[in-house]
């Protein structure tokens, strides 16, 4: 689904992302973990084509994307779901979830997507802003699937949410995954979290994917080493 190669981005003169190597196969979700600075929201932000890329390539189902606009990489079935939500505070959920549908040609909300997120259906009315931090996270994520996605990106989905709501997060993900058939990329910094969705994890570090772990292979102790400060 996703391919990235010797994928390089810099700010200025400054590298921070160096010769990065990794894909993501249909229906898979990937978790990348890191500290903080250590380059996972570049890279979210990079493959959405908010940052650019200095080096390399992105190809999304075997179409190279590295030059194409954020609109534009939507278009080929990019969602992005940014660190701290970024939703529209003074618009209505519904109207939040609308600005997703520009890219489809769709008018109204789709109804599975209330499925998934029945607290939207009871607050579609609702000015964003009012809502707590978890059903902000899900209106995030609703308004990225409303563009049908191919390809999820979640940018720290768990910053600033209580635990419970991060259970059951992680159980609508992998419901996302399987009624969807999309594939997810994660960046993350909560392990627990990270193990409960991924089917496969790569830890980056100072710009570099430095380990790589699935199913019975994943060592815990391991991973939790490169996240502790």
């Amino acid at each position: 689904m996703l391919n990235v190669s010797d994928y390089r981005v810099s700010y200025g003169q400054s590298e921070v992302l160096h010769g990065l190597n990794f894909e993501i196969k249909p229906n898979e979700i990937v978790a990348i973990l890191g500290r903080n600075g250590m380059g996972k929201t570049t890279l979210m932000k990079s493959l959405m084509g908010v940052i650019p890329s200095s080096k390399g390539s992105v190809k999304l189902n075997g179409e190279d994307v590295a030059s194409l606009q954020s609109y534009q990489r939507v278009s080929k079935g990019f969602g992005f779901v940014p660190q701290g939500r970024m939703i529209f505070s003074t618009m209505t959920v519904k109207e939040n979830i609308e600005t997703g549908l520009t890219s489809t040609g769709k008018r109204s909300v789709p109804k599975d997507l209330y499925d998934l997120f029945p607290v939207l259906l009871e607050m579609r009315n609702r000015r964003g802003g009012n809502l707590s931090g978890g059903q902000q996270q899900q209106l995030a994520i609703a308004r990225a699937l409303a563009s049908d996605p191919k390809l999820l990106l979640l940018d720290e989905p768990t910053e600033g949410i209580q635990p419970s709501i991060i259970r059951d997060m992680a159980r609508t993900l992998k419901q996302i995954r399987d009624q969807r058939g999309l594939s997810i990329l994660v960046s993350e910094q909560v392990l627990s979290f990270a193990l409960d969705i991924a089917d496969r994890i790569l830890v980056i570090e100072k710009g570099e994917i430095v380990h790589e772990a699935s199913g019975s292979d994943v060592d815990q102790a391991k991973i939790a080493s490169y996240l502790a400060v």
